[in-house]
């Protein structure tokens, strides 16, 4: 029996319980008082977590997302209206019930959205879903939403069967024009196109075009009643997995998802070119700086236990100047950590890794990157460190990625690389409340 028969049964089995018991928990949710204090930093629609809600209720966790990246090419006047977008995600957690974020970050016209879905894909690499779990997305209880330009909106919850590391289906229809169309370039996983609204269609039948990006969805959360939290783990292109094997799921973070398992729920807040300290091009910037987006792609996700960082290589690599500042890079560090000890969030740090043989590689930029390694090390930035530059560095050549690990530009990882990475990490250092070495 097939992983996607497995799913398929086991929803056979448990739509009718899954229903009901969601349906008391939103009902009982709406029917009690609410005298705690709302979270305001939390995206509309999203409500922390009561510590006094019964078990069998759960809480939400993120099991995937997506960064917004920028406007895609070639969509500034149309979009996509008049077609159906099927984007395939990758579950880290699974769940009993499930809701989804659309973006609308860069359009520059309202998004009209008349059709929706989710649904549990039948098979790896296919548009096609399983019928049983299709489900229309409602959004304050209408199917039609409209998204206005830079905002974003989440879908009411969906009684639905979620596996834990398995392929979800989200799919949208916009009728009218609404460019440029928000999306995340390097998804390194294949979704689907086709023309008319064919969102609750469960054959792939119509879905003819293929494409490497994910469109307007960037979350997808689930309600999980064992789950611990989220873990967020916020980065450039090396968390992005910009260099894993397409269709395979062979990002670091997925291989750390597969380590977890069901305790927690991992949100990749991976942005490829992604500095720490400054903006990239464009209004909105294509690619915000990682303390100008830390609110949005870390803070704001649901019940967040811990947030991993992984950034600063590139504000070495891209000054300007060629004379990077280390102090400024750990000063940026720890203003993010500042922001998520507010919270009484914990953060796990990463040391930068090496790049010797890169075009981008000098002296200058080396000793930068040592200098803030060792801040890092020295134990004054995060909570726990995760010594990356340790475990993927060849031993006999120190300033270089190993052989191994190094995808052939002396900068990014190929699979065995990345898994690495998610080897590595102790997964203690989640439940740590103060200073450790990894």
């Amino acid at each position: 029996m097939t992983r996607r028969h497995a799913c398929a049964l086991l929803a056979a089995f448990t739509a009718l319980i899954i229903a009901v018991s969601t349906g008391i928990y939103l009902a009982a949710r709406e029917a009690s008082p609410r005298t705690e204090a709302r979270d305001t930093s939390l995206p509309s629609g999203r409500t922390p977590h009561k510590p006094a809600a019964p078990a069998s209720t759960g809480a939400w966790v993120g099991s995937w997302a997506a960064v917004p990246s920028g406007a895609e090419p070639r969509t500034e006047l149309t979009g996509l209206a008049g077609r159906s977008i099927r984007n395939v995600i990758h579950t880290s957690a699974g769940g009993t019930a499930a809701r989804v974020t659309l973006s609308n970050h860069y359009g520059q016209q309202p998004l009209h959205i008349t059709s929706a879905s989710v649904a549990v894909a039948a098979d790896d690499d296919t548009p096609e879903a399983l019928p049983e779990t299709l489900r229309p997305l409602t959004f304050s209880g209408a199917r039609a939403v409209t998204v206005p330009p830079g905002g974003q909106v989440v879908s009411d919850a969906v009684a639905l069967r979620v596996p834990a590391a398995a392929d979800l289906l989200v799919t949208t229809y916009s009728p009218t024009p609404a460019g440029p169309v928000t999306y995340h370039r390097h998804a390194r996983q294949t979704s689907y196109l086709a023309t008319g609204d064919h969102a609750l269609d469960p054959q792939g039948l119509a879905y003819t075009d293929r494409s490497p990006f994910w469109r307007y969805v960037t979350a997808l959360d689930v309600l999980n009643k064992d789950a611990r939290g989220t873990i967020v783990v916020i980065g450039d292109s090396l968390t992005d997995g910009v260099t894993s094997t397409p269709d395979a799921d062979r990002r670091w973070t997925d291989v750390l998802a597969g380590r977890l398992g069901d305790r927690y729920g991992i949100a990749n807040a991976g942005l490829s070119g992604n500095q720490l300290l400054t903006d990239g091009v464009g209004r909105p910037a294509d690619s915000p700086s990682g303390l100008n987006r830390f609110q949005r792609d870390a803070l704001a996700r649901p019940n967040t236990r811990a947030i991993v960082v992984v950034l600063g290589i590139n504000d070495i690599l891209r000054d300007p100047d060629g004379t990077p500042d280390p102090a400024a890079i750990t000063q940026g560090l720890r203003t993010l950590v500042s922001r998520a000890h507010a919270r009484g969030i914990p953060v796990v740090g990463a040391t930068l890794m090496p790049f010797e043989g890169h075009l981008g590689y000098d002296g200058v930029r080396e000793t930068a990157r040592q200098a803030v390694n060792t801040e890092i090390r020295a134990g004054g930035v995060f909570d726990a460190v995760v010594d990356f530059d340790k475990a993927l560095r060849d031993p006999y050549a120190p300033r270089r990625l190993a052989g191994q690990y190094d995808c052939g530009d002396h900068l990014h990882l190929n699979d065995a690389g990345y898994r690495r990475m998610a080897q590595t990490f102790d997964l203690t250092a989640l439940e740590t409340n103060g200073t450790a070495s990894l």
